[in-house]
């Protein structure tokens, strides 16, 4: 079945991805006049979050149901990709996020899903590592952290903190990945 829970689930990370963006980078739209910043990034933040919950449960829904498809394994780390480029750019241009974590961690998904997509030609396992899972949960960790900025210099320093370990953490999962492609894996 093509369209089951997790593919809808998919679907529907992909359609918010740009309305968060929305949210964080066109504040000067005639449709938020009135509106504080802060509730843009509250609203931003709220779908970041059930985005974020989605990427949970359409693995979950598809592993433990049966319903993984060759559809869904296209549309999860393209809904992920997407949340997350729209998650760093917003931020980026709201200059709440260092350009170059930025670049580093967007360069290495790019990469990695060129490996990915010759990996799955080549007729080997592609799916997503610990590693892999770990780094997408400090991505989003961050990303979360990042769109509620919060005051104080102490949660500023937090986010970026943050965000660091997350670049860490996307550095090692790609090292993973290549190390286990020129293995065979």
């Amino acid at each position: 079945m093509m369209f089951n829970t997790p593919n809808i689930l998919g679907l529907f990370r992909i359609l918010i991805a740009p309305l968060m963006l929305w949210f964080l980078i066109d504040r000067d739209n005639h449709f938020f006049v009135g509106i504080h910043s802060s509730w843009l990034d509250y609203m931003a933040g709220l779908l970041f979050v059930i985005a974020s919950a989605t990427d949970f449960f359409d693995g979950y829904i598809a592993r433990s149901w049966n319903q993984i498809t060759k559809l869904g394994a296209i549309i999860d780390p393209l809904a992920d990709k997407m949340l997350m480029l729209a998650g760093f750019l917003g931020l980026m241009m709201l200059d709440r996020a260092n350009i170059w974590a930025v670049y580093i961690i967007l360069t290495r998904e790019f990469f990695i899903t060129g490996l990915r997509v010759m990996a799955v030609a080549e007729g080997k396992d592609v799916s997503a590592s610990l590693m892999g899972k770990i780094k997408t949960f400090f991505q989003i960790f961050a990303i979360g952290f990042l769109i509620m900025n919060w005051s104080g210099e102490d949660f500023y320093y937090a986010g970026e903190i943050f965000l660091w370990i997350a670049v860490f953490m996307t550095l090692y999962s790609g090292y993973e990945y290549i190390r286990d492609y020129a293995k065979g894996k």
